[in-house]
């Protein structure tokens, strides 16, 4: 009699047991990483509504978390890529610009999901590798991608969507979580953009809007670069300069060369040609519609310009475009977050917003990023996250790409491997500042020589200061005082006033690069390797 009374109380043991690890499944929260390439957190209207209304990324900020001092190691596409996944500087993961390889015996964060039981997958624009490790389902733009009709690795091979790429990246995203997502386990999903990258190809729903639209002009935007070092003399970002006529401001070829208009690179006009070809008849249809008068206005104009005409011209020009792509961005992702909450799946979701790096938008004339400053090496980073993050909260303490794969295996449980250097930033975002001790970020940049021209350097960054060492071809230190000069347009590096100042930062300098195992050797290594 008893064993028949065991049988049916171990079984009812067992049920409880296997509906508590059930539970315990669904209870691990999933995360959603969306980021865009090069969108500057000046462009989105939760930081600045001067620029453009993102009501949909505002709603991350407005029922999560928006970071004020968040930003790079290295502004630059695929190393911060690296970064993030692997949770180390540049020299130790390999990834120092755009072309050397990536280490890929370096272990990545999405592969400890992958272990630990998440279901993972990653939608758009990777930008290195085509096979990235631990993710169970991608289609990933090859390189750069094309804002039209793109092609994809998958899985399963090459593929090519007509549509508009961001569009198509949303859609892709939907399908998964619709369609292919296992409910009975937690998800990491990764949707990337490829906008607002170069060169600014919006949607006709946007083009046709924002062509029509005129922008402020940022105060330094005929920056002369007195006051500052070599670097900001010599780099090749400038709007007037150095941005493509036909590949970037969208000219016809054809009335370049009626107009004798040297082009900006040797890339300029065949990049808007290559744009011309991808296009399906409708596509070209519309895009000439709109840009074909925008061209015959220029043509009228062009032999009375000015060049400080011409650079406003070029900046308007600019604006309308990639502002106009960042358009379709918010659309998908107010899609995302739609579904997510009609789905009841946004009470246990954790959704991330931000960018590879900054980007320039006009100011001191520039466009791209790679820089130190500001606008470059500042990020977007907001975050929802229901029940833990108070709804409307702001954070101004320093944190880094860095620190995303550490603080995402923290949120799930995983263990961090030891020789990730980045630090989670859960207490953050539970509202713990006491429990951050962070007070400096440090920073590495290497493409040089290479695109844009920007020099070699390193430097430490506090929420007051920052030190930077320009090296390699030039021996040069700048300093910016970041509360009393926030356009930093003055070099104080030599100034007496600031010799204390100077003295901590170099100081904490040599101990974050001891910290970060970064050196001299190191630096000379990567200078012997470019020159090889």
């Amino acid at each position: 009699m008893k064993y028949f009374l065991f049988v049916p109380l171990l079984a009812l043991v067992l049920s409880f047991t296997a509906c508590s690890d059930t539970v315990k499944e669904k209870q691990r929260p999933n995360i959603v990483f969306i980021m865009s390439d090069d969108h500057a957190y000046q462009a989105i209207s939760a930081y600045s509504d001067h620029l453009i209304q993102t009501p949909n990324i505002d709603r991350i900020a407005d029922e999560g978390m928006l970071f004020s001092n968040a930003c790079v190691s290295n502004s630059i596409c695929a190393p911060s890529r690296a970064t993030i996944l692997t949770g180390k500087h540049c020299h130790l993961h390999g990834k120092i610009d755009n072309i050397f390889p990536f280490d890929t015996t370096q272990l990545t964060f999405p592969q400890l999901f992958q272990d630990a039981g998440y279901q993972t997958a990653m939608f758009g624009k990777l930008h290195f590798g085509n096979n990235p490790k631990g993710i169970d389902e991608f289609k990933i733009l090859p390189g750069q991608g094309a804002y039209y009709n793109p092609d994809f690795n998958t899985n399963d091979g090459k593929i090519r969507i007509e549509g508009y790429t961001t569009d198509v990246i949303t859609d892709l995203t939907m399908d998964w979580m619709k369609n292919r997502r296992d409910p009975e386990k937690p998800f990491l999903l990764f949707y990337l953009h490829k906008a607002p990258h170069r060169n600014w190809l919006p949607a006709e729903r946007h083009f046709k809007e924002f062509t029509k639209k005129t922008f402020p002009e940022p105060p330094t935007l005929f920056d002369d670069y007195e006051g500052r070092g070599t670097a900001a003399k010599e780099a090749e970002m400038n709007i007037l300069l150095h941005q493509n006529w036909a590949g970037d401001s969208k000219l016809r070829p054809e009335v370049m060369d009626k107009l004798g208009i040297t082009p900006a690179s040797k890339a300029d006009q065949r990049i808007m040609q290559n744009t011309y070809r991808r296009f399906t008849e409708e596509q070209l249809a519309a895009w000439n519609e709109v840009y074909d008068p925008i061209t015959e206005d220029f043509k009228e104009r062009y032999p009375s310009m000015t060049e400080k005409e011409q650079m406003s011209w070029k900046y308007q020009r600019y604006m309308q475009d990639y502002l106009g792509c960042i358009a379709a961005v918010d659309d998908g992702v107010g899609t995302v977050l739609d579904y997510l909450d009609e789905s009841g799946l946004t009470e246990n979701t954790i959704v991330v917003y931000t960018s590879d790096q900054g980007f320039y938008l006009g100011e001191h004339g520039w466009f791209d990023k790679r820089f130190i400053y500001d606008e470059s090496f500042k990020t977007p980073l907001l975050v929802r996250w229901p029940g833990t993050v108070q709804p409307g909260s702001k954070n101004d303490e320093m944190v880094q790409n860095l620190d995303f794969a550490q603080t995402f295996l923290d949120i799930a449980g995983i263990e961090a491997p030891s020789d990730m250097q980045g630090e989670s930033i859960v207490p953050l975002l539970k509202g713990d500042v006491k429990g951050w001790d962070r007070d400096a970020v440090y920073y590495h940049y290497y493409e040089y020589p290479g695109a844009h021209m920007v020099k070699r350097h390193y430097g430490i960054v506090t929420r007051e200061y920052k030190l930077a060492h320009f090296y390699d071809d030039v021996d040069e230190w700048e300093l910016y005082d970041r509360k009393n000069d926030p356009m930093e347009m003055q070099n104080e590096f030599n100034n007496p006033e600031y010799a204390s100042v100077v003295a901590e930062l170099e100081e904490k300098l040599a101990e974050l690069r001891v910290k970060y195992e970064d050196s001299e050797e190191l630096d000379q290594k990567f200078i012997d390797l470019y020159q090889k």
